[in-house]
C-alpha cells in the first residue's frame, strides 16, 4: 500500500520517527543541531558548529547508517558537495536529490518489525536536505518543488510514510503552496476531504479552535487513562483479581483506590515521571501549526507546547501562563505536570473541579459559543466535557427534543452511532474509517486529515518576503514582494519602535520577512 508524505514544521530531534536522515558530509561531519540524534558514542571532535561521527563510508556510496542507534535509526546522507559544482544551480540541485532518492532507498532495506508506538506504517523523517551546508539555501523554493515528488515517489513505492520537517514558518507555507499546485497527495474519501475543506476555512477565518485528548499524546508512546491506571496499578503491587476489579471501576474511582494505595503523593510523582517532557508525535506537531489561537486539553504532558515552541509560536499555558493577545494559548483543564498539584485524577479531584474551576470550565463554554471548536484524540465522555457541553446547551435555551446548532467538529476513529447520537445536538461526529478498519489505520487516516488540513489552511502569503522562495512567486506577487521589501527598510530605519511601526514589523514577519536581510 501506499505510503502518504506529511509536511510538518517541527524539530526534528523531537519527532517521533522510526528512521531519520540526516545531512553530512565526506568527512562525516554534521552541524550542532543534528548531533542528539546520534548515539553518544559515536560523536567525536564535537565543537560550538557540529561534530563528526565515528564511522566509514563504503567506497563512493553517499549514504551511511549510523551504528548503535537502537529503535530509531539515524542514516547519514552525503550533501555537501566537494567538487566544483557552483553553489545553487541546477546540477547542485540535481545530485542533491539523487542522494535523497538514495537513502529512502536504503531506508527501505531495513526491516523494523513493528513501527513506534503502534503506529500503522513506519515513518521516515527528513529536512530539506542541502538547504544548510549544501549550498542550496538560496533556491528553497525550487528544492521543495523537484523534492517533494521525490519523496512520494519513495512513500508510494515504499509504503513507508516520510514527514518533510520544516523548521521555518516560510518553508512550511511554501511547501504547502508547492502541494496545492499539484492538487493531490491526500488518499481521503470525498466526504473526508469535504471536512478538511470546510474546517480549512474556519481556521484561515480565525473560527477554529482545539480540543486535545489523550489519543493524541497516545500516538507519542504516552498512555491512555486506562494504561495508565493499569500502570499504577502494576507500581501498587495489586495482585491480579484486584487489578480486574479496578478495570471494572470508572476511571475516577478506581484512581482514588490507587491514590489509597501509593498516596498522594506517589500517585502525583508518577504522573509527573511519566508525562513529562519528551519526543512529541506528529499529530502534536500537525495540530500545532495550525493558525489556530486557542487550544484546550485534557492531557497533563506538555508536548503540544513544546511542538509549537519549535515553529517559533510561544504557547501560554492558562491557568499557570497570562494570555496575551499575540500569543496562542493552551488550557490545560486537568492540569499540567509542571504543577503537580494542579493534577486531576480521582473522583475526590473531580469533584473538586466543580468547585474551585468553575472559571476554566467557562473558558470551554466560551468558546462553544464563540468558535467551532475542533476535539481530537477524545473519546467525549469525559464528565467535565460532557457537563460543560450540558452548560452551555442550557445557556442557548434549546429544548432536549430540539435540534440545536452545532458547536464543532468530533474527529473519531470509527464509527460509533450510539456516541454519536449522544452528541448530535452539540457537534458533529466525523469517523475516520468503518469497524471493517484496524484502529491503527484509521488513526493514520486522521493524521493525513490533519496534514490537508494543515495545507488548506495555511496562508499563502508565508514565504513572500523571504528571498530564498522568490522563485515560487508570479510577476504580480513579485511586484508586492518589492514594495514591501522598500516598506521592511523604511520600518528599520526609522519608526520601527513605535505602536505602529511594531504592528508593520509584525506583519512583514508573517509575510516571511527577517530582520537579519
Amino acid at each position: 500500500m501506499s505510503g502518504h508524505v506529511f509536511v510538518v514544521g517541527a524539530d526534528l530531534t523531537r519527532l517521533a520517527c522510526d528512521d531519520v536522515v540526516v545531512p553530512t558530509d565526506r568527512a562525516l561531519r554534521v552541524t550542532r543541531g543534528w548531533v542528539p540524534l546520534l548515539p553518544p558514542d559515536t560523536v567525536r571532535d564535537a565543537d560550538d558548529e557540529g561534530a563528526c561521527v565515528s564511522a566509514e563510508w563504503t567506497g563512493d556510496d553517499r549514504v551511511l547508517e549510523v551504528p548503535g542507534c537502537g529503535e530509531r535509526c539515524a542514516w547519514l546522507v552525503e550533501t555537501v558537495d566537494s567538487g566544483d559544482v557552483q553553489e545553487a544551480d541546477d546540477e547542485r540541485l540535481a545530485w542533491l536529490l539523487d542522494g535523497a532518492r538514495d537513502a529512502l532507498v536504503a531506508v527501505a532495506g531495513r526491516e523494523v518489525p513493528e513501527p513506534a508506538h503502534g503506529r500503522a506504517r513506519r515513518l521516515v523523517g527528513l529536512p530539506a536536505l542541502g538547504t544548510g551546508w549544501g549550498g542550496a539555501a538560496g533556491r528553497r523554493g525550487e528544492l521543495l518543488r523537484q523534492l517533494l515528488p521525490v519523496l512520494q515517489q519513495a512513500a508510494e513505492e515504499y509504503g513507508y510514510d516520510v514527514a518533510l520537517v520544516l523548521p521555518q514558518p516560510s518553508d512550511v507555507a511554501a511547501a504547502q503552496r508547492v502541494r496545492r499546485s499539484e492538487g493531490g497527495g491526500w488518499d481521503l474519501p470525498a466526504d473526508l476531504r469535504g471536512v478538511a475543506e470546510v474546517l480549512g476555512g474556519r481556521a484561515r477565518a480565525g473560527e477554529l479552535a482545539v480540543f486535545l485528548g489523550a489519543g493524541v499524546s497516545a500516538a507519542a508512546g504516552l498512555p491512555t487513562w486506562r494504561q495508565l491506571l493499569d500502570e499504577l496499578a502494576v507500581r501498587a503491587g495489586l495482585d491480579g483479581a484486584l487489578r480486574t476489579g479496578l478495570s471494572g471501576l470508572p476511571p475516577q474511582d478506581a484512581a482514588a483506590l490507587l491514590a489509597r494505595a501509593l498516596g498522594r503523593e506517589g500517585l502525583t510523582e508518577y504522573v509527573r515521571e511519566r508525562f513529562g517532557p519528551g519526543p512529541y508525535s506528529l499529530a502534536h506537531a500537525l495540530i500545532a501549526g495550525l493558525p489556530v489561537h486557542e487550544y484546550v486539553t485534557t492531557n497533563y504532558d506538555p508536548l503540544v507546547e513544546l511542538a509549537a515552541a519549535d515553529v517559533g509560536r510561544s504557547m501560554r499555558v492558562l491557568p499557570f501562563d497570562q494570555a496575551t493577545v499575540e500569543d496562542p494559548w493552551l488550557l490545560k483543564l486537568h492540569g499540567d505536570v509542571e504543577h503537580p498539584d494542579s493534577v486531576v485524577l480521582t473522583r475526590e479531584q473531580y469533584l473538586e473541579f466543580g468547585d474551585s474551576r468553575t472559571a476554566l470550565a467557562g473558558v470551554l463554554q466560551s468558546l462553544l459559543l464563540t468558535r467551532h471548536v475542533l476535539f481530537v484524540g477524545t473519546s467525549m465522555l469525559d464528565d467535565d466535557l460532557i457537563r460543560i457541553a450540558h452548560q452551555v446547551r442550557s445557556v442557548l435555551h434549546v429544548p432536549d427534543t430540539a435540534p440545536q446548532r452545532r458547536n464543532g467538529t468530533a474527529l473519531a476513529l470509527q464509527e460509533d452511532p450510539v456516541r454519536a447520537r449522544l452528541w448530535e445536538r452539540d457537534v458533529e461526529t466525523v469517523a475516520m474509517a468503518g469497524d471493517d478498519v484496524p484502529p491503527v489505520e484509521a488513526a493514520r487516516r486522521l493524521e493525513v486529515l490533519l496534514d490537508l488540513l494543515g495545507c488548506l489552511s495555511s496562508r499563502a502569503t508565508g514565504y513572500l518576503l523571504d528571498p530564498s522562495y522568490r522563485g515560487l512567486l508570479d510577476d504580480e506577487e513579485r511586484t508586492l514582494s518589492d514594495a514591501l521589501a522598500d516598506v521592511a527598510i523604511a520600518v528599520e530605519r526609522g519608526p520601527g519602535e513605535s505602536w505602529a511601526g511594531h504592528e508593520v514589523r509584525r506583519l512583514l514577519t508573517e509575510l516571511g520577512h527577517s530582520d537579519g536581510g
